[in-house]
Formats: structure tokens, sequence, C-alpha cells
């Protein structure tokens, strides 16, 4: 392993990150809240310490191989998670211990939402800002994880199930090619932010709430400047902004550039995973928004539907805004929902949970097996649109479910003998590790009740569901530290 390149990497990638503390000091200076000498001296802490780990590592500049690349991946979004709540721990409003300034950071840099801050109305604009912020620019470091690298370490399968991507293929190392695709996927992802920015502010949020509101839309982030999240501006035009863009988001974002590239839309129409994403957030919808209406849970039909269309597609995409607490409606509702965020968005969206096409492609082995009952020398095979999916990218899809399942079942029965009640912990887990947010029972607003021990699990759980699962546990492996 080239560990002085990967410790030179570090060193740039603090120094780097300390410069994105610097548009919360703008704020601050504008709004004149104070804040904005945390935000320095936090910037002054970053450079001191990136600089200490790039120095003795200046001179190595050898390439990294795919190896390197599972530790690259994880040193990524746990340093950055750490680095992240600092601001956080330093400011003295709001008041925070190291627990919850890291839950925060991490919850916003993988677009997960949970919080533990309540009063967000009363909170500083900057620290408002930042933690939206933080939410974007996680949203960023999924796409280029899923569509440059997440293929070339071949996490899941889902290397072979891809749109047409100036990355890399086949590659064995990570070359420069990793940066033309981080190019155009900030193209396109800058683009969606300034297009819900403005669709925000014309639809009649203030600038302020239109940017953060737009930074945790596009990231599929969930995080709000108001405790009421989406729901504090009464306003059906402004859920429909973000129903409209929740779903674009949603969406793998080589779609979208293979889109622009060739003027079309052949691409989404093409796109089997994409059918399938927009059937099932269909589906639900039409769920929820008869349920609603039936239980007389609004009175009025066009209510019902407004609210079901827009908790069904921000649950369903893991975004996590809400409009109404959906964990207190009635009958299955909520747990529909929470189940919703296990097949979450498209590979190479910044959406979580499982992925569609995974979800496809158990659905499809299961018809499969139930058919080799009936017919045991037939020989059947998946396809997904024109492609047939060999047997190891089915075994991987399998071996990612199992591993997803047991982790969860782990973690479950950690929070469990905190103290934690089933309703809570069972969803608490749910939320974190398909990066969704809001849960049920102690957890259904926010994770203020949650014990320290219990957020650190949830932590590293946002971790899993954010890595793929594979990425984050073959660190764990002995054979992964073998020559």
């Amino acid at each position: 392993m080239q560990l002085l390149s990967m410790l030179r990497l570090l060193g740039m990638m603090l120094m780097l990150f300390s410069a994105t503390f610097l548009p919360p000091v703008g704020v601050s200076l504008f709004y004149g809240d104070g804040q904005a000498v945390v935000f320095l001296d936090a910037i002054m802490v970053l450079l001191l310490t990136g600089f200490i780990c790039w120095l003795p590592a200046w001179r190595h500049k050898r390439d990294l191989r795919t190896r390197d690349g599972f530790l690259v991946v994880v040193m990524f979004w746990t340093v950055l998670g750490l680095a992240g709540a600092l601001p956080l721990v330093l400011s003295d409003e709001p008041v925070m211990s190291v627990t919850d300034a890291v839950f925060e950071s991490l919850s916003g840099l993988t677009t997960t939402g949970a919080t533990v801050l309540v009063g967000l109305d009363d909170l500083p604009p900057s620290i408002l800002y930042y933690r939206q912020q933080l939410q974007w620019l996680g949203g960023m470091g999924i796409i280029v994880l899923a569509v440059a690298i997440m293929p070339m370490l071949g996490v899941g399968g889902m290397q072979l199930y891809r749109a047409e991507t100036p990355g890399p293929l086949k590659d064995s190392k990570l070359t420069p090619r990793i940066t033309e695709t981080a190019k155009a996927l900030w193209y396109i992802y800058l683009g969606l932010t300034v297009a819900c920015v403005l669709c925000y502010w014309l639809a009649g949020m203030s600038p302020f709430d239109a940017i953060g509101h737009a930074f945790s839309t596009v990231a599929i982030g969930g995080f709000s400047t108001h405790d009421l999240s989406i729901g504090y501006f009464e306003s059906a035009t402004i859920e429909m902004v973000a129903v409209v863009f929740m779903l674009l988001a949603g969406m793998n974002f080589a779609l979208h550039f293979t889109s622009w590239r060739s003027l079309s839309l052949r691409p989404y129409l093409e796109d089997s995973e994409l059918r399938a994403y927009l059937a099932v957030l269909a589906l639900l919808t039409a769920i929820t928004v008869s349920y609603l209406y039936y239980t007389d849970t609004f009175l009025y039909l066009p209510d019902a539907m407004h609210h079901g269309l827009f908790q069904a597609v921000s649950i369903g995409t893991t975004t996590g805004f809400t409009t109404a607490q959906y964990s207190v409606w009635p009958g299955f509702l909520p747990v529909l929902l929470l189940f919703a965020s296990f097949i979450g968005g498209c590979a190479g969206s910044t959406g979580g949970g499982m992925k569609v096409i995974r979800f496809v492609l158990l659905i499809k082995q299961g018809r499969r097996e139930i058919m080799r009952l009936v017919h045991p020398n037939a020989q059947i095979l998946v396809k997904v649109g024109q492609k047939t999916m060999p047997d190891r990218v089915m075994n991987a899809v399998w071996g990612f479910f199992a591993a997803y399942v047991g982790s969860f079942v782990v973690i479950m029965l950690f929070l469990m003998a905190t103290g934690m009640n089933q309703v809570t912990a069972f969803s608490a887990v749910a939320a974190c590790i398909n990066n969704l947010g809001p849960g049920l029972g102690g957890v259904g607003a926010n994770y203020v009740s949650v014990n320290d021990p219990a957020k650190w699990a949830l932590c590293f759980a946002m971790l899993l569901g954010r890595l793929e699962i594979f990425t984050l546990m073959i660190l764990f492996t002995p054979a992964f530290w073998r020559r």
C-alpha cells in the first residue's frame, strides 16, 4: 500500500476542506451573528493539521492502486466527517458535545439528515448555512464516489450496471480520468442546484432559505433551516418544486450527463432502472394518498394528494423533508414509507438505500429460483433491459443484501442493549443506514433523546449505508491487510 501517498492525500484533503469554511464566514459577517471567528479558528486548525500530514510525504506521488482506493474512500468520509464537526464544537451557539457535533457533521456529509439540534429558527444564520453546505458537498462526493470510483472497486456488482460515462472502466489504478468524470458531474450537479435555488425563490422562499433548501434537496439530504422543515412555508407550490428536484436528484446522474451530451431524452426512456424507480414511487404515492383520504387524515382530496405525494417522494428517495409528522399517520403508512427507504434512489444518484437496481435484481433472482423449481434443467437468464446479468453480479448483489441485513440486525440489537425500545431502535437504524433521517417513535422528529453510545453506532450506520457496506466492511477483514 502507498501509505505515504495516502498521507499526502489526507493532508491536501484537509487543507482543501478548510476552504469550505470561508462561505460561512461570509454569511456570518453579512448577518453579524458573531460566528465568523469560530470558522476562522477552524480554518487555522485544519490548515495546520493538513500541512503536518502533507509535509513528510509531499514528494511521494505514486499512483494509488485499487486496494488503496478502499482506504482513500473510507478516509475521505471519516476524516472529513470529523473535521466538519470542528466549527460545531467550537461554537457557543449552539453548545454541542463532541458526540453531538460529530453526529450532526456525519449526518450532513453523508446526506442522512438526522439531527440533534432543536430551535433551528433561532440559531445563527452562518451555522444554519454551514449545515446545508455540508449536505451539498457530501452529495457531490456521493456522485463522484458512485460513478467514478465505486465501479473500479467492484463493490456489490454495481460496476457492471451503469450508463456510459467518461470515467474509468477497467483501470487497475486510480487515474486522472476520474478528474474528467468529476468535472462533468460537477456541471450537472451545479446546474441542478442553481435551477432549484431559482425555483424555490420564485415560489416564495427568501434567498437564504432558497439556497439552503436547494443544497439539501439536490443532495437528497433533508436538513432544513426551520424546525418544521418544508412544512414551515405552508406552500403547495414550494412542495411541488421540492418533489420535482428530489425526483431528479434520485436519478442516476450519469443519465443526466448522457442526456445532456446527446441533447436527447432517449437515455431516460431506455433506462430500465429509472422506469422501476418511477413505478415504485408512483405506487407508493397512490397508496399513501388513498389511505390518507380514506382514513380522513385529510378531509379534502387535494390536501391528501399534495401531502401524500410530497411525503412519499421525500421518504422514498431518502431525502427526509417533512410537511407533517408522518410518524403519527394512521395504520401501516409510517412503516410502509420507512420500508420504501430501503429501496432508495437509483445507482449513481445522491439517494440512499440499497438502490433500485439491486432491488430489481433481487426480485428477478427470486423469480428465477421459483422457475428453477418448476423447470430444474432450464437455463434461465436474468436480464435488465437487453443486458444479461452474469452470475457473479447476482452473487455480489445477494452478498450485499446479506451484509446489509446482517449489519442492520447487529446495530439494532446494540441500540436496544443501550435501553432503546424496539420501534425506535429499528427505525433509527433504518433511517441512518438508508441515509433517510427522520424515523419513528423517539426519533420521529430528532435524535436529541438518543444516548451517546447509540449515536456513535448510528454514525457507523450512516457510513455503512453511504459507502455501500462492502467498502467499509472490507477494512475489517485480515485478508485486506495481508501483502
